[in-house]
């Protein structure tokens, strides 16, 4: 049974007060808004007056300043935040005053929804404000909103604890009116790529969630079962064969803002549901695809900031193309000392054991390689460089390099120590692409659980013919962070995801 506290007891019988008033505190009828707090603040004038005679808003109710037949309130719309002058007089013209002396006075809260009917004007202090001649109550609020409290010298403000930030984002974006501008900053941004590539002429498409094989990465899915079909069913850990099927089928360009699921440990940088953009353009390379993202990420810097400079903690990065060049071996010789071009197997597990990497006796080559750059290069990247030329082992989905054995043609894109984006010139060979995938049999045989699955139908559709292409993944989460000075990835996501909260 949930106890309730004192302040919430009180709030539920004014709830029925008003109920007992004939009042409807959760009314059905549409409300009439015809403006907003932002607007009016802006544009109000003398010259502008009579344009602001009529103004309706609605909002929740953030502060009261009683003043006897008086008040000054602050509503908070969903743009900003203004303030409201009512007079008993003016809305309960009659000899009744109840809706001002008991409804207004006694029976509204802070963070109650109202509505407000009057006209703008400005106060002696040159506040732009609005004149309340009607009032609705919209909707009663049954909790208290979190307040600063002190004590001691001390000040405590309960919405900067992540743990209540994060599960009670809702409450958060109230408090905190700044965080909204992050999510639509995110917003802008995932416009601004829609924005880049249909003027390329690209199609945004959708493909399936659910899928018989987790494909088109090397990672731990999320494994469900389908009842009427009494199979098992995976999460999407990334959309990639199934765009490529579509340049197979004839489109040039195709993009898809993705939800993928990867079964993996959770960090700042890593939530288990994430937004991915993956793009895939007919008769490109990954030089084309370095080019276009250098672009790409110029033009979503200019958009936001009006610059290419982007503020990141303390550090200024600066978006504007070209970005750095540096091949994956020459990346790991200039911050471990070491030439690993030629190594095999045990020579990169002796490498590992001297710059006192842990690894695992299951990883193959591919993931020892992918060991070193993480734990010695990938942190030292915070200019956007690209780490090219990655060893064939590392990447299975990948086109052979074009004049460098044993390499492939794949690009990531490292940012403030971290990837952002992971490109390739895609392997369109269909017997490669078979060999590709029974070398990620094996490793899955010696208990790699990241390894990839065979994908019969992918590979049949890449036996029809798929033209020379190139595709890139962008982590839409992570550029967020980036572009928005935001520390953790779960201040990018509404609702990341938590450990179930401990009823009391």
């Amino acid at each position: 049974m949930t106890q309730l506290s004192e302040q919430e007891i009180i709030r539920r019988e004014k709830l029925q007060e008003l109920h007992n008033l004939g009042i409807d505190p959760y009314p059905a009828a549409e409300y009439p808004v015809n403006d907003t707090s932002v607007n009016i603040k802006t544009n109000y004038s003398e010259e502008t007056k009579e344009q602001f005679q009529e103004v309706c808003l609605a909002g929740r109710v953030m502060s009261v300043r009683d003043m006897g037949k008086a008040a000054f309130a602050v509503i908070q719309d969903s743009v900003g935040r203004i303030q409201v002058y009512i007079r008993r007089d003016d809305i309960c013209p009659g000899e009744d005053k109840s809706l001002y002396d008991v409804v207004f006075k006694k029976l509204l809260d802070i963070s109650d929804f109202i509505g407000i009917k009057g006209y703008a004007f400005i106060t002696k202090t040159g506040e732009t404000s609005v004149h309340a001649r009607e009032i609705t109550i919209l909707s009663k609020s049954l909790r208290p909103l979190p307040v600063v409290k002190a004590k001691e010298g001390e000040v405590f403000d309960e919405v900067t604890d992540p743990e209540f930030k994060y599960r009670q984002r809702y409450v958060d974006l109230v408090i905190n009116p700044e965080v909204k501008e992050v999510f639509i900053k995110r917003t802008r941004i995932m416009q601004t790529i829609r924005d880049f590539y249909n003027n390329l002429g690209y199609l945004e498409v959708e493909t399936p969630i659910l899928q018989p094989i987790p494909g088109g990465a090397t990672a731990r899915p999320f494994i469900t079962h389908h009842n009427a079909l009494d199979m098992p069913l995976y999460l999407r850990i990334a959309n990639e064969l199934y765009l490529k099927r579509l340049i197979v089928g004839g489109f040039e360009g195709v993009y898809e803002f993705a939800k993928d699921f990867r079964n993996e440990g959770m960090d700042r940088t890593h939530n288990p549901e994430f937004t991915v953009m993956e793009m895939y353009a007919a008769y490109k390379d990954y030089e084309w695809m370095m080019r276009t993202t250098e672009s790409l990420l110029e033009k979503i810097a200019l958009t936001l900031h009006g610059t290419t400079v982007v503020q990141v903690g303390d550090k200024s990065i600066d978006f504007k193309a070209p970005f750095r060049r540096v091949s994956m071996y020459e990346a790991i010789q200039e911050h471990t000392g070491f030439d690993i071009a030629a190594m095999d197997e045990a020579q990169l597990r002796d490498v590992c054991k001297q710059l006192g990497i842990h690894v695992d006796a299951k990883f193959g080559k591919a993931k020892l390689i992918d060991e070193i750059f993480g734990e010695k290069c990938e942190g030292n990247y915070i200019q956007p460089t690209f780490i090219t030329d990655y060893p064939v082992e590392m990447s299975p989905l990948t086109k052979k390099h074009r004049s460098k054995a044993g390499l492939v043609e794949r690009f990531e894109l490292m940012v403030n120590g971290k990837e952002i984006a992971n490109a390739y010139s895609e392997l369109n060979d269909p017997i490669d692409q078979r060999e590709r995938f029974e070398e990620q049999v094996k490793l899955m045989e010696r208990g790699d659980d990241e390894a990839m699955y065979i994908d019969y139908d992918f590979l049949r559709a890449l036996e029809y013919g798929m033209p020379p292409t190139s595709g890139i993944g962008i982590g839409i989460d992570r550029l967020t962070m980036l572009m928005t000075n935001q520390p953790s990835i779960q201040d990018v996501l509404f609702f990341p995801q938590m450990k179930p909260e401990q009823q009391k």
